[in-house]
């Protein structure tokens, strides 16, 4: 029998970032509820793919037979605006965005304007768009000509986390606040050790836990202001780890100032385990993160970030109350079940 979707996807998808979680968690619900998936394994290249990745992306879409149901990752689907001209006549082509690929920091202005404008032209072929947040939903719509008809907006799922208390105290003597996330420019680590180092003379310590190798110079750089800072006995950088679990209950806040996020999953993650949250203003990070569970500043303001965290890190009773907001807004967050029910509700409009 032939599968009821194919899902391709580039690169490993054990691959620790949100947007390879959500994929596989995505995969695995749906399985669940009695969607057969074949799973496409396309190229780690994309969204710069070489020309012979391109070709074999194209030679497993040939093989798939007329109105077969094609789930694509937005990281691959932005990048192949001709493949997706050549293809979407004949399949029933679905993209899944994280976010605009021209909004990952760290590009030349050529290379905005290329994925810009490649992912424009792709999702014209698109017959649904599945997104992760209003805020991504919102930029399709004005600026790449998606229509809303088409968009189904499913947030990330999260999983229950036993917390004992809604009002807890800090759970360490000195502070101890946790960065999560891939050290690539998007994320703000570098911002984070400026400000920590604006706030040396309180006590806290921080670990930060994400891949150091997906852009190894900017994990040299972030190492490297540790060092200069005089940072190096306060802030750890482990790289990734298999299970953050245990390191959310350990810390007392959880803090990273990304330049923008199509979602936040770590934030959310953090809000399910009662973590107050110090962060940016910066695409869906407002829409996780109430004003009640956080404090969230301007990207790129150094200045903003240290006074946050002089703020948490110097009065327990803010810790306390922000710690409270953090545990209701977790308590609200959806589970997988339900970002897939929404996704399974949106492709089976196209599967009948």
């Amino acid at each position: 029998m032939l599968p009821d979707l194919r899902f391709a996807i580039p690169g490993d998808i054990e691959t620790r970032t949100g947007g390879y979680i959500y994929d596989r968690r995505l995969m695995q619900e749906l399985r669940q509820v009695g969607w057969s998936i074949e799973h496409l394994r396309w190229a780690a290249s994309f969204p710069f793919p070489t020309l012979t990745d391109i070709a074999a992306a194209g030679q497993s879409l040939a093989a798939c037979a007329d109105d077969s149901l094609i789930l694509i990752d937005g990281l691959a689907f932005g990048a192949l605006a001709e493949l997706a001209e050549s293809e979407g006549r004949r399949l029933r082509l679905v993209a899944l965005v994280h976010h605009p690929l021209a909004l990952e920091s760290g590009l030349t202005a050529a290379m905005r304007d290329q994925l810009a404008q490649s992912e424009r032209r792709a999702l014209r072929m698109a017959r649904a768009v599945i997104v992760n947040s209003k805020i991504t939903a919102q930029a399709l719509i004005q600026d790449y000509g998606v229509r809303p008809e088409q968009v189904t907006i499913a947030e990330p799922g999260t999983d229950p986390v036993q917390i004992a208390g809604t009002a807890r105290k800090a759970r360490n003597p000195i502070p101890h606040l946790l960065s999560v996330g891939t050290v690539t420019p998007r994320k703000g680590h570098d911002l984070l050790v400026e400000a920590l180092a604006r706030v040396v003379d309180l006590p806290w310590t921080c670990t930060i836990a994400g891949s150091l190798n997906r852009a190894p110079e900017t994990a040299a750089d972030v190492q490297g202001r540790i060092a200069k800072h005089g940072l190096t006995k306060r802030i750890a950088m482990i790289g990734e780890v298999s299970d953050t679990t245990e390191f959310y209950a350990q810390a007392d806040v959880f803090v990273l100032p990304s330049r923008h996020e199509g979602y936040g999953m770590a934030f959310a993650e953090a809000l399910r385990h009662g973590l107050p949250v110090i962060g940016s203003t910066a695409g869906a990070i407002p829409d996780v993160v109430p004003s009640s569970a956080g404090i969230l500043v301007p990207s790129d303001d150094i200045a903003a970030l240290a006074a946050a965290l002089r703020q948490v890190i110097s009065d327990p009773a803010k810790l306390r109350l922000l710690a409270a907001g953090a545990c209701a807004a977790g308590a609200t967050l959806p589970g997988w079940a339900e970002t897939a029910q929404r996704i399974a509700i949106a492709l089976g409009r196209l599967r009948a």
